[in-house]
């Protein structure tokens, strides 16, 4: 399955300054990455920089009120996208549209050439139609979704994987009622993790129940809790067999993440991502991964680089 990696000076710009998410992750995973040989040949490498051929696309999921919030904000250079966790800096507009337009053109070329598009810079899972939030400006998932819909049709089955430590509720409450879109957010139980939500009796609205799955874990869950959720998650893949599959890989569920409480090791962790494209392929459909979170900066670059292995079938 051929495996295509988005790489890029402003797409790798994406963090904050003296911040849990900085931009460190992705320098150290460019070093590692050039010193794996063994994936020479088998990854296609694509550079982007200013990628976006039309802006517009993030107003298919985007209030225009907030797309222009964000541009204000921008250009001023300073204060915050939400309460405090996302600050502002000049150009965080045309590095949030970086990632954004990856994750849409990513997803699109993995749909049609059946594939795998890897955007470490995206992933961004809080952030809602009007609004940002925990790091995240624009929510790339979404308007991939949209983008994806507005080329191929609102029929598409699409199923979103989350296995990052918090739960991504700017997806899933966008998409709590539409049942074309399925989610399995396997986190940190809310009682003790930002955002709060994910509980296991949210399991979508309307025609849309029963097409969205929460496996909230009780902090301190190392990788037999997280090998169980993705039994069950094999399980659902298998019976609702989605045309396209997107993936949010974060790593803070990792042991010693300083933002979370949960206790999977780097094998765990590989373990399940290992599994989860296996079932994907065995569907024969594409597959968009994201990185996410992961607030260990050398260790997640060391993991993405074992991810990538994993995705070409080293």
């Amino acid at each position: 399955m051929k495996t295509r990696l988005y790489v890029g000076e402003r797409l790798f710009s994406y963090g904050f300054p003296n911040h849990p998410l900085t931009p460190k992750r992705y320098e150290y995973f460019l070093s590692y990455l050039k010193e794996a040989k063994d994936l020479k040949g088998r990854l296609e490498i694509i550079h982007v920089d200013g990628v976006c051929r039309d802006e517009s696309i993030v107003g298919l999921f985007h209030t225009e009120e907030y797309i222009s919030r964000v541009k204000e904000l921008s250009e001023r250079g300073y204060g915050y996208i939400d309460y405090g966790d996302t600050p502002v800096f000049k150009g965080i507009y045309e590095v949030s549209i970086e990632s954004v337009c990856v994750s849409a053109y990513g997803l699109e070329y993995a749909f049609e050439n059946r594939c795998i598009s890897v955007n470490l810079a995206g992933g961004w899972h809080h952030a809602f139609r009007d609004r940002g939030a925990g790091f995240c400006v624009f929510n790339d998932i979404g308007v991939a979704i949209e983008y994806l819909r507005s080329r191929f049709g609102r029929d598409l089955v699409f199923y979103y994987i989350d296995i990052d430590a918090h739960h991504g509720d700017g997806v899933y409450y966008s998409y709590e009622e539409d049942p074309k879109v399925y989610i399995f957010d396997v986190h940190e139980d809310g009682r003790y993790l930002f955002p709060g939500t994910g509980f296991s009796w949210e399991v979508g609205k309307g025609e849309a129940k029963g097409t969205k799955i929460n496996i909230p874990l009780h902090p301190w869950t190392g990788d037999e809790g997280l090998r169980s959720a993705v039994d069950k998650l094999v399980d659902s893949l298998r019976d609702v067999g989605p045309d396209i599959v997107i993936f949010q890989a974060g790593q803070d569920g990792l042991a010693g993440d300083p933002l979370t409480h949960l206790g999977y090791t780097d094998e765990g962790y590989l373990g399940a991502v290992a599994r989860i494209l296996e079932a994907v392929r065995g569907l024969k459909v594409g597959l968009l991964l994201l990185g996410g979170g992961g607030y260990q900066p050398d260790r997640v670059a060391r993991n993405w680089v074992k991810v990538l292995r994993i995705a070409v079938g080293l």
